[in-house]
């Protein structure tokens, strides 16, 4: 934009805004590179304190909340705009000074160039502002634990809906006798361009199954595909180009990662060192409508057309997803009567919903006494265990282990 303007005032439009609007004009060359400077001066001031916020939250996020929601906050990219627009009015002002001479007179100052950095530097200050709000937006914890529902919804009723209308048969063949082939290079399995591989087996006649779940960690060595019928070297590359490693977690292509984040959280927020369990309570809230929708989704994860199953990817089932969700909340929560009786809430309504496959009523209840068998070790508080008790077994006072009379 410098460089165009500099071609721009060669034409004569700064004289001819004088012309018009002669209160806009400057009328000395020292006063110009005296208001740019200011301009440049203060811009880099306020970009400093910017980053300095930016480190702030991110260092306050990764102590008291988990190191896995960092780069949702590092991508944002309200945030990233208003950085680059700190930068880019910087640099504007930097080669606007280049065409300032002290000695310049007022028809031959650049007057358009400078008024635009002056505009530029004003608009700068807003963003700032709006910077400051924005940011300390971002930081709280319902904020967070908002996106990161929000976008993992999105994504569960994308494959719920795609489940529907495909309307694929459930049976896919014995995969024992098939042929192997590893990854050439090791990362995070992230996403897999689903029409190309399938475009692809069906070209080759064969039938692909992905091993490894999304999000999972694929060494180079490791037998990540299997096909059913051989496939030549060209077959293989074309194939694993459709897959995309990554070291980072995206909950968009991945909705598995969204139940791990707020997992951490809640976790992180019984740990002694945070002892927050407001927080803790919030992020049972939203794992209790996560699980709710990931119980209108069938196990496997297959694909294909016409009636005809080409691939399938290798998922997290809901009975691995409940237990390794519960299984850490078990561990830190089960010391504390209010967020057992909140697990056993949240286990009691998900018990209670309409579900793609009726094993899943079974699974829930299997984490639900587990959770008041570990609570009844850990708890010493008869009064507690009794309410514990009443919402696991209706109808009884029973605490195991108890020898009272009165129980």
């Amino acid at each position: 934009m410098a460089l165009v303007m500099k071609v721009v005032e060669n034409t004569g439009i700064s004289q001819q805004m004088i012309d018009i609007l002669p209160q806009l004009a400057l009328k000395s060359g020292d006063t110009a590179r005296t208001i740019m400077s200011v301009c440049i001066g203060g811009l880099i001031s306020m970009m400093v304190f910017s980053f300095s916020m930016v480190m702030m939250i991110l260092s306050q996020a990764s102590n008291n909340y988990s190191p896995r929601l960092l780069p949702g906050l590092i991508s944002d990219k309200v945030h990233q705009i208003i950085l680059g627009l700190y930068m880019g009015t910087i640099m504007y002002n930097i080669f606007t000074l280049f065409s300032v001479e002290p000695s310049d007179k007022e028809y031959s100052l650049p007057g358009l160039s400078i008024l635009i950095g002056i505009g530029l530097t004003i608009f700068c200050l807003a963003l700032f502002i709006y910077f400051i709000h924005n940011i300390s937006q971002s930081i709280q914890i319902n904020n967070i634990l908002d996106r990161i529902f929000n976008t993992a919804i999105e994504r569960l009723e994308f494959i719920i809906k795609k489940e529907k209308e495909a309307s694929i048969p459930e049976n896919f063949p014995n995969t024992s006798n098939w042929y192997s082939y590893s990854s050439k290079s090791s990362g995070y399995f992230q996403n897999l361009l689903v029409n190309n591989s399938m475009e692809l087996a069906a070209e080759k006649g064969t039938r692909i199954y992905i091993t490894r779940p999304k999000g999972f960690f694929i060494p180079k060595n490791l037998p990540f595909i299997l096909s059913e019928k051989e496939l030549d070297a060209e077959s293989l590359e074309d194939f694993l180009s459709n897959i995309n490693f990554a070291r980072g977690e995206i909950i968009e292509t991945n909705y598995v990662l969204a139940f791990k984040q707020i997992t951490e959280v809640a976790v992180k927020a019984m740990s002694p060192g945070i002892n927050d369990p407001g927080t803790a309570i919030n992020a049972i809230d939203y794992l209790t409508e996560l699980f709710a929708l990931r119980m209108k989704k069938l196990d496997h994860n297959l694909h294909g057309k016409e009636g005809t199953t080409y691939l399938k990817v290798a998922d997290i089932s809901f009975s691995e997803l409940m237990y390794f969700t519960m299984a850490s909340l078990r561990t830190y929560c089960c010391g504390d009567p209010i967020m057992v009786q909140r697990l056993e809430l949240m286990l009691q309504y998900l018990s209670e919903q309409e579900t793609a496959d009726d094993r899943y009523c079974n699974i829930v209840k299997k984490e639900w006494k587990s959770l008041v068998d570990q609570a009844n070790f850990t708890i010493k508080s008869s009064q507690d265990l009794k309410k514990i008790n009443s919402m696991a077994y209706p109808g009884t006072n029973f605490i195991p282990g108890s020898n009272s009379g009165e129980d």
